[in-house]
């Protein structure tokens, strides 16, 4: 019984959000004692250092005249501001003043006092034991005992003439420094102590959470299994339970308009390839029954035929332009290209449709837009924003084409002055199938393709493609590629 309830899922949970909370909160608490310490010792030698580069300045010239009188007037105020016991060491490691007048005339040997002396550094630091003289190592403070009693000493050069005539040298209390690491030190262990016990307690109300709603998950999950994708989780609890629960609900929704959407396309894909063949279909059947047809009405029947081909031929590439997108096996032919080129190349190939149409097309191509691209593809989507701008653009009406360099990218800016796009229909011009205007779509020969694959072949290509648009005031479609180099 009791094995059973230690392998099961609440047991499991708990045990490994004790282990996470109380390992990592021990780490916290282990750094932020570290950092504690070695920023309270980080702050006690720049506090000495400060003080002793002050006054190694106003004693060096007076240690370099001899002037014993000054000196010990000048240590003796030093001591004072800096709340410790001043020694001035010449050159030869002899102390030539002493705050507390025990040192004069003595040697003295410490590592701190030799490294300046030798050059090896200007200034130096260090904490030793006043009973062993053990000088301690760094890290180690925050281990001795508040009774333990421990000095620092902190050196700085004497100099004269760029050359080192002495040392001053500052030996301060390190009480409270150790009692402060020490405070820190058990303030922690409190926190951590308490934060561990905070998670026990949460840990286990948080596992009983968990296993309630399980059950409900695992049978909603069987539905969805045998299709059921309007099947919906109830989302209550808190915390992660409730999350895993609107996510599910979340995929749910999408498998569910996923669903709706494959049927929607097969709908629209189905009418749009059985309009060009019922059209086939009643100008053969008049061809095949009316064996007397006048020569011109036959020739203009097989034109009208071989028309609706190219036009089911056209929905059939789009259709698998965009499988192969959806599959994510479209690949890109990359290469240099100039997308102006590409631009102007467009332009000239709609010029008989823009002179019919009696319109003006403005060409503003501030940048080469050199690019390492797919030249074809983007070619595609050029021709396709452009054709629809001319198409849906009233006789005599502007085009205007601007492209420029922004920084990495290449704006490319189509704009017609037509007669624009609802507010409603604007979320849906990328839709596939989608048409604004239906019935001049189908007069046009337009399958609501076109902006979808230019919005698949742009994003392959890491970029983007919007549209601004306000009903009587004309559209605007916006490019941004970036430009890769070869």
């Amino acid at each position: 019984m009791t094995n059973k309830r230690f392998v099961s899922i609440r047991w499991k949970v708990l045990l490994a959000f004790f282990l996470i909370i109380g390992l990592s909160s021990f780490v916290m608490a282990r750094t932020m004692t570290r950092l504690m310490s070695d920023y309270m010792v980080d702050q006690r030698v720049r506090s000495d250092r400060a003080g002793l580069e002050k006054w190694a300045v106003q004693a060096a010239p007076l240690l370099f005249a001899a002037d014993t009188e000054t000196l010990s007037w000048r240590m003796a105020e030093a001591g004072r501001e800096m709340n410790g016991r001043v020694l001035l060491i010449d050159r030869d490691g002899k102390v030539q003043t002493d705050t507390f007048h025990e040192a004069n005339g003595t040697r003295v040997n410490v590592p701190e006092v030799a490294d300046v002396l030798s050059g090896a550094a200007s200034v130096g630091h260090g904490v030793y034991s006043l009973d062993s003289g053990e000088k301690a190592k760094e890290g180690q403070l925050k281990a001795f005992g508040i009774g333990d009693e421990w000095v620092s000493y902190s050196t700085a050069s004497l100099v004269h003439a760029s050359d080192v005539i002495g040392v001053i040298m500052l030996v301060s209390s390190a009480r409270e420094m150790v009692k402060s690491m020490n405070t820190v030190r058990e303030n922690m262990l409190m926190i951590y102590a308490a934060v561990v016990l905070a998670a026990l307690l949460s840990g286990m109300i948080f596992t009983r959470v968990i296993t309630k709603p399980i059950g409900e998950l695992t049978a909603v999950i069987r539905q969805m299994s045998k299709g059921t994708f309007s099947a919906r989780v109830p989302e209550h609890g808190s915390g992660e339970i409730r999350q895993l629960a609107s996510a599910f609900n979340s995929m749910s929704e999408k498998l569910e308009t996923l669903d709706q959407s494959r049927n929607q396309f097969v709908s629209n894909a189905s009418h749009e390839l059985k309009t060009p063949l019922a059209t086939m279909k009643i100008m053969i059947e008049s061809l095949i029954y009316q064996p007397e047809m006048e020569q011109e009405l036959r020739t203009e029947f097989l034109t009208d035929v071989n028309l609706e081909i190219d036009r089911l031929s056209r929905i059939v590439s789009e259709l698998l332009t965009l499988v192969h997108a959806d599959s994510h096996s479209m690949k890109l032919d990359r290469e240099k290209m100039s997308l102006s080129a590409v631009v102007k190349e467009t332009a000239h190939r709609l010029e008989p449709l823009i002179e019919q149409k009696k319109q003006t097309l403005s060409l503003q191509l501030q940048d080469s837009g050199d690019m390492f691209a797919d030249r074809e593809k983007l070619k595609q989507v050029v021709y396709n924003i452009l054709d629809n701008a001319v198409k849906y653009t009233q006789e005599g009406g502007q085009v205007q084409v601007s492209l420029q360099r922004v920084g990495r990218d290449v704006l490319l800016q189509i704009t017609d002055d037509g007669p624009g796009i609802p507010r409603d229909s604007l979320p849906h011009v990328f839709d596939r199938f989608y048409r604004v205007d239906r019935a001049r779509s189908r007069e046009s020969g337009g399958t609501g393709l076109g902006l979808s694959i230019a919005q698949q072949i742009v994003a392959l290509h890491g970029g983007i493609i919007r549209v601004d648009s306000e009903e009587g005031k004309g559209t605007t479609f916006t490019v941004e590629l970036p430009l890769h180099k070869g």
